[in-house]
């Protein structure tokens, strides 16, 4: 009779749990793409037409290819620094994919990047605030440029160094962690603030983000719950930011901290910070005052980036596929999703949501999706703390990262480093790190038996 009873309970849940994992194979619904490959992050949504497939390799064109110095014969790509980070979105965004910090004692930042701000004391101050999300420093700007055409000395050379941490499990298992510390050398324009902040940020994944645009403020704040009014430990809450083009304070979803509103800022933004070039919405170079030889560079137009390339570039950055599941009919990937379930890992990695009417794109419109984020800041505690505001984000906040596609970031970027740090090696040290709001998941995770661990990293694995 027990074993009877135990059949039907297990019956119970398994097949619920076999039946989502069959539904939600089709990550971006009628956008996904079956390619499980080195490009699986770099293919079109499924659902784009072949007339619209144009935009998205002119695009891609100029998403991958190299920028270079002013003057020069390549009119349509001149213009890069004087300050500058890499010379190409795709130098970080390998493959479109995932970056990673340096891994060396002297190794480069390659695909990381340094934001900088001090804290805001007058009221000027605190302007900038809630236009910019954060002061700059003075000297260096909101950014380090580690890199500078000719003539110029770039702002500094960034260095990592890790401290090991040894935890184990409940059942005896030992694990280690390790924290970054940064610091800098060869700083060419003074002395950085005193009460400089810092963060150390890996360029993410560009999958989805048509789709992730296309999710209506409605249904991202019918989520938050700023002040855990049901009392189960999750707090999640929106950032607030400039939008440039609506001159007004709108919903942030993009970035680490939900800092940016809208894809195509987002994208200058990047072009502007990462590569010192002009366009519509950031229409000044990155240079300080005390940086005059920065100012006086030689320049590619005005602005660098016209509009009809920033577009192209834009539309591709939107319609890029987010691919399908894998290997979701396993017994263990079965179990890990229900233990991810059970464990509170779904509360901010929200499984599912169907997306509003896209405006410009018709083809991310009204689309259920399964990116595993409510786009909401969540307080991650003080391990993953970079102690930096960035709008309403407090220096413990996180936008809760989508999970689609992390199962095949090592088949495409050769790595698995994980958080907004790369500080994870693996995605086991990305749920160690969790603190704060994710404490209780954590420490259920730490619980759990090595097969139930290894069930639920398989789950993550097929996302």
């Amino acid at each position: 009779m027990k074993q009877t009873l135990l059949v039907t309970a297990l019956a119970i849940i398994t097949l619920p749990a076999l039946a989502n994992s069959e539904n939600d194979i089709k990550s971006g619904g009628a956008t996904t793409v079956f390619d499980q490959g080195r490009n699986a992050f770099s293919l079109p949504a499924h659902n784009l037409g072949i007339l619209r497939r144009d935009n998205f390799f002119i695009g891609n064109a100029f998403f991958t290819q190299p920028w270079v110095s002013s003057p020069a014969s390549t009119k349509a790509r001149d213009g890069l620094g004087p300050l500058f980070n890499t010379n190409s979105c795709q130098s970080c965004h390998v493959k479109d994919g995932r970056g990673k910090p340096p891994m060396g004692k002297n190794e480069d930042f390659l695909s990381a990047l340094i934001r900088l701000s001090i804290p805001a004391t007058t009221d000027a101050q605190r302007e900038m605030v809630r236009k910019d999300g954060a002061v700059a420093d003075p000297n260096y700007g909101g950014q380090i440029q580690n890199r500078a055409i000719q003539g110029i000395k770039p702002e500094a050379q960034p260095r990592l160094t890790y401290q090991e941490i040894k935890g184990s499990f409940k059942d005896g298992e030992a694990y280690t962690l390790i924290k970054p510390t940064l610091s800098f050398k060869d700083l060419a324009y003074g002395d950085l603030h005193p009460e400089l902040m810092t963060s150390v940020r890996v360029t993410p994944a560009m999958i989805g983000l048509g789709l992730l645009d296309a999710i209506s403020d409605e249904d991202i704040i019918k989520n938050s719950d700023p002040d855990d009014t049901d009392k189960d430990g999750i707090s999640g809450r929106v950032n607030k930011v400039w939008d440039i083009s609506k001159q007004d304070t709108v919903i942030g979803r993009f970035g680490w901290k939900a800092n940016q509103p809208t894809i195509s800022q987002q994208v200058m933004g990047a072009f502007n910070g990462d590569m010192g070039l002009t366009s519509e919405l950031f229409q000044n170079q990155n240079c300080t005052s005390v940086q005059s030889d920065c100012a006086k560079a030689p320049h590619g137009g005005i602005p660098e980036v016209p509009k009809n390339i920033m577009d192209t570039v834009v539309f591709y950055s939107s319609t890029l596929a987010v691919p399908a599941r894998r290997n979701t009919k396993t017994e263990a990937a079965i179990k890990g999703k229900q233990l991810f379930t059970s464990a509170g890992c779904s509360s901010c990695h929200t499984t599912s949501f169907k997306t509003g009417d896209h405006s410009s794109i018709p083809e991310l419109s009204q689309q259920t999706i399964h990116p595993y984020t409510d786009l909401l800041l969540h307080d991650m505690g003080e391990g993953l703390a970079d102690g930096r505001p960035d709008f309403l984000a407090t220096g413990s906040e996180w936008r809760t990262p989508p999970l689609w596609g992390i199962g095949l970031v090592e088949t495409v970027n050769a790595h698995t480093r994980f958080l907004h740090d790369g500080r994870a090696r693996n995605l086991s040290e990305a749920i160690l790190w969790h603190g704060g709001e994710g404490e209780q998941s954590k420490q259920r995770y730490t619980e759990m038996s090595k097969a139930d661990r290894d069930a639920l990293i398989t789950f993550l694995e097929t996302l």
